[in-house]
């Protein structure tokens, strides 16, 4: 049982999973970053690879993004500074977050190795198209146990979501809006319309809800249709309040949730 499956069995509800950019605020943070949120209770981390057009993220990520390229942050270095903490948080999921251009240019074959060396437990490449999916990288998720996670938006047809409930593995990552990654105070009627629609699919896999997550309310409601949430922009922001401070950072963000 890998750690994906682990945490699913120990805690089937209420998951809480952070997203932060792997060389944001500084190239030197990403074993920090890791440890605490684990020290805080965190139940899964998503670690991005910065990315010089992330088409799916709002100004807040990208900016973080920018950031962390202009800090010297590549692929390599991201798993490098992954597998130096690993067996400091040996029982959480690590889930690599990021674009198909810097993975292809890498070798796919090359990054499952250099992931499953690392301690990866999954990966998430928003523009990746699912038949390149099926075609490139299905076998590689199968080989190494890492499994590629799929988005599925407002948009997504059931018929294509019963395809990625069928040939992916790990969990199914629902996006609240067809929006970018950003912060909003609710979610709005046609938004919980939706996560209703989707529960009702009763599909095989778990699901977590992202973009717009940053307070109670919107946390509340994720976590009550789905697994889980998954929050990115909104530590995004408490990292950029205390660049020099980590701790202070997740503090705030965990704070803001209990508003």
């Amino acid at each position: 049982m890998n750690r994906l499956q682990s945490l699913f069995e120990r805690k089937p509800q209420n998951l809480l999973s952070i997203y932060f950019t792997a060389g944001y605020p500084t190239l030197d943070s990403v074993g920090e970053i890791i440890t605490t949120l684990v020290a805080n209770g965190i139940d899964m981390i998503e670690v991005g690879v910065p990315f010089s057009d992330p088409m799916a993220d709002g100004p807040v990520i990208q900016e973080s993004s920018t950031v962390a390229l202009r800090n010297g942050m590549t692929l390599r270095r991201l798993l490098a500074d992954v597998k130096a903490v690993r067996a400091q948080v040996p029982d959480t999921p690590l889930v690599l977050m990021g674009y198909v251009n810097p993975m292809m240019r890498m070798g796919i074959r090359n990054l499952f190795e250099a992931a499953a060396d690392a301690g990866i437990d999954a990966i998430i490449v928003p523009d990746l198209p699912f038949d390149i999916y099926l075609s490139e990288f299905r076998d590689l998720c199968r080989e190494f146990d890492i499994p590629m996670i799929m988005l599925i938006t407002p948009e997504t047809s059931e018929e294509r979501i019963h395809l990625i409930d069928e040939h992916c593995d790990g969990f199914i990552y629902m996006v609240s809006s067809a929006a970018t990654t950003g912060t909003r105070d609710s979610f709005g009627l046609a938004q919980l319309d939706y996560f209703r629609r989707i529960n009702a699919m009763k599909l095989n896999h778990k699901r977590l809800i992202g973009f717009g997550i940053s307070n109670a309310r919107t946390l509340t409601d994720a976590q009550a249709n789905a697994s889980g949430a998954i929050i990115g922009s909104k530590f995004i922001k408490s990292l950029a309040a205390n660049p020099t401070d980590i701790p202070a950072a997740v503090k705030s963000l965990l704070h803001a949730l209990s508003e």
